[in-house]
């Protein structure tokens, strides 16, 4: 009875409790937790070089970061002497080899990475000592030759050229060098040329002039304490020589008179990349910098911003809609907002776009959008304090922003106290929708006129044409009409001709090549045999081992993929029939599916394109009649993916010419296959399709 006394005075206590509470009240949020972010305790060397410690003996490990607070470098007509600088670095040093170097990082279980502007490493501590010594060798005597150069160098250029057919690459780069100029270290771009222009002495100088410790931050956090930091810090890094870097001046980048739409035509691309940007004046240090923060998380930080509501829930033009705001000591920075989106709906994003941009510095922020941004920021920094990396990034900042001490600590706080007016005020700075560049890299003939038509608050927007090196150009005119007298099959006819003749290559019975191509430093060889019998052998291998294989015998045929084999389906057959010809143009003549869709600029050439299969396109120069490029669209988990064949350096073999540059890219990769041999009516059996 007592204990059925007690149960019932604990439930009618509750049930009084929660009477008293109004649930229809929002409870008001508790104080900002404070943040005990580990002070930094520091010490500078005579040579310029600052240092900070931070201890945290929960691990036992610890983390080293090297990094230079360097202006803006111009590299000018030797851009990517930076890059190269940064790859040599770490390759061993003058009392080390690389391989030795190399092995015994890998034996201690650590992590060390080298950039033109600074280092960084990772390891227990009980193995600091070293690591200090190895980061310091690397840092201070870099052993820079000419064979790792060669490999450096030929590394990069292989990179660029991938980035040529890749659409977020070509967008990038134009973003940079129309809002900054091309003169400009933010503008400026590397290319191949520039990339020759750089020597190994080059390399040398940018070393000595730019690597040196005047403005150098060596962070440490971890498992260690000040006076063994000191200790070695001393030992290991006083040999390096004290020297101030260069320093230049630039002209400061303005945003454009009025909003426009510069337009860069990527025949390629089965998606529009477009970009909204303007130039800012932000700094971490400024009173409005968290507002700024704030401003553009709700405009479109994430999945609850407006852009992405907007363009993928909304509209369902995208996967994702995303803005960012940038901020530099040293000058100005960008806000850009970006979308990549299919090609019917260029047009109808671009207007939504700016229709958010104007939203947002007209119309209020919600409570609910001010609470949730702000809640989400608090959630992120808080998470983001388990990282050393983090503490590491903040006690940098701090030095170099000349940040106030307490600046992290009262994070939160300030966050807190953020106003709507005062994101207001900060979107309505910092987001110029009246003054914007909208940057549209995509494929011209399917987006050009819908970009011409754009209606924006009454007037139509300017639209400027420019390369993919920023240049500007005349814009295109895709519907130039297809001169009269000319068709799909006279297209074809004159390729054939230009190759060698309708006689000759119907001489042809059997065709083999083999060519190569380097993929991250490793050599893929291609070898393709062909028969006018309905039979065909492709064969990619790395290293003497097959990654895919494909063989066509008549009416049967398999596939190899990473060791798995697959026989092929009916569909997949009569797909692989129409590609093993020696010349499937020959096949092509009496096709009547086969049509002139309209000319289209490939590279610098005006070319004739025909539509050859139900995915499939062909482009044939206008004046040559030369195969310049083959495009075959597919649909995978929804999205559409272009794979490009460009054919470039043709040569002549038994009276036929043949290309012997084949350039295949899909999605982000591409591979440049420079063809080695190629047999006309030899060099295939029938072992080659079993």
């Amino acid at each position: 009875m007592k204990n059925t006394y007690i149960l019932l005075l604990t439930l009618f206590s509750f049930i009084a409790v929660q009477a008293q509470v109004d649930r229809t009240v929002m409870p008001k949020p508790g104080p900002a937790p404070e943040i005990n972010l580990g002070v930094p305790q520091s010490f500078n060397l005579n040579n310029g070089l600052k240092v900070l410690v931070v201890e945290n003996h929960k691990l036992p490990r610890v983390s080293m970061q090297l990094s230079i607070d360097n202006p803006p470098i111009l590299e000018g007509d030797k851009a990517g002497v930076a890059s190269l600088t940064g790859s040599l670095l770490g390759l061993g040093s003058k009392n080390i080899t690389k391989e030795a170097f190399n092995e015994e990082i890998d034996f201690l279980g650590a992590r060390l990475y080298f950039s033109a502007q600074g280092a960084y490493a990772q390891s227990l501590s009980k193995y600091f000592s070293r690591m200090m010594e190895l980061m310091a060798d690397a840092a201070i005597y870099p052993n820079f030759t000419q064979e790792e150069f060669d490999k450096e160098k030929e590394k990069l250029i292989t990179g660029l050229k991938t980035e040529e057919k890749v659409v977020s690459s070509i967008s990038s780069r134009v973003q940079r060098a129309l809002a900054y100029g091309k003169n400009h270290p933010y503008g400026e771009f590397t290319t191949e040329e520039t990339v020759n222009n750089v020597t190994l002495s080059d390399v040398e100088e940018f070393y000595r002039d730019y690597f040196v410790p005047a403005n150098a931050y060596l962070i440490v956090i971890g498992d260690v304490n000040l006076e063994e930091v000191k200790s070695l810090t001393e030992k290991y890094f006083t040999s390096w020589t004290k020297a101030v870097p260069p320093s230049f001046s630039y002209s400061q980048p303005k945003n454009v008179p009025n909003t426009q739409i510069n337009f860069v035509d990527m025949p390629n691309a089965v998606q529009s990349e477009i970009t909204v940007q303007n130039i800012v004046n932000l700094k971490m240090k400024d009173n409005d910098y968290i507002a700024a923060l704030l401003a553009n998380e709700i405009l479109g930080g994430g999945a609850d911003s407006r852009l992405y509501s907007n363009l993928r829930e909304d509209k369902g033009y995208t996967y994702g809609a995303y803005s960012s705001i940038g901020n530099d000591k040293y000058g100005p920075s960008r806000f850009s907002a970006t979308a990549e989106v299919r090609n019917m709906v260029t047009d109808s994003s671009v207007v939504e776009m700016l229709k958010e941009l104007d939203l947002i510095v007209t119309a209020p922020v919600t409570d609910e959008e001010l609470n949730n941004t702000k809640a989400l920021y608090a959630g992120s920094f808080i998470m983001a304090l388990e990282d050393p990396e983090t503490i590491a990034r903040y006690a940098l900042n701090i030095e170099k922003e000349n940040l106030p001490k307490d600046f992290y600590k009262t994070f939160l706080e300030k966050l807190d106290k953020v106003s709507k007016e005062e994101v207001e005020a900060a979107a309505k700075k910092y987001f110029n929708v009246n003054n914007a560049r909208v940057i549209v890299v995509g494929k011209g003939s399917d987006i050009l006129s819908g970009l011409q038509n754009i209606d924006y608050k009454g007037k139509k927007l300017p639209v400027l044409a420019y390369s993919k090196t920023a240049d500007r150009v005349e814009t295109p005119d895709y519907n130039a009409a297809v001169p009269t007298d000319i068709s799909a099959k006279s297209v074809i006819e004159k390729y054939i001709t230009a190759i060698g003749g309708k006689d000759k290559l119907e001489s042809v019975n059997t065709l083999a090549m083999m060519a190569a191509a380097e993929m991250q430093g490793m050599k893929l060889d291609l070898n393709i045999k062909k028969t006018s019998s309905s039979q065909l052998m492709q064969d990619v291998q790395m290293m003497g081992n097959s990654v895919s294989k494909q063989v066509l015998n008549g009416d049967t045929g398999y596939m190899i993929m990473q060791g798995q084999r697959k026989d092929l389906e009916e569909k997949e057959l009569d797909a692989i029939k129409k590609e093993s010809a020696p010349f499937t143009e020959l096949q092509l003549l009496n096709d009547d599916s086969v049509v002139i869709e309209g000319m289209e600029m490939i590279g610098d050439k005006n070319a004739y394109k025909l539509k050859v299969g139900e995915n499939k396109s062909a482009f044939f120069d206008v004046e040559t009649g030369l195969k310049l490029q083959e495009v075959t669209v597919t649909e995978m988990q929804g999205q559409k993916i272009a794979s490009t064949s460009n054919f470039e350096d043709y040569k002549e073999v038994s009276g036929i010419l043949f290309p012997y540059k084949i350039i295949q890219t899909v999605g982000p990769q591409s591979f440049e296959f420079i063809v080695s041999e190629i047999k006309v009516n030899e060099g295939v059996s029938p072992t080659d399709f079993e």
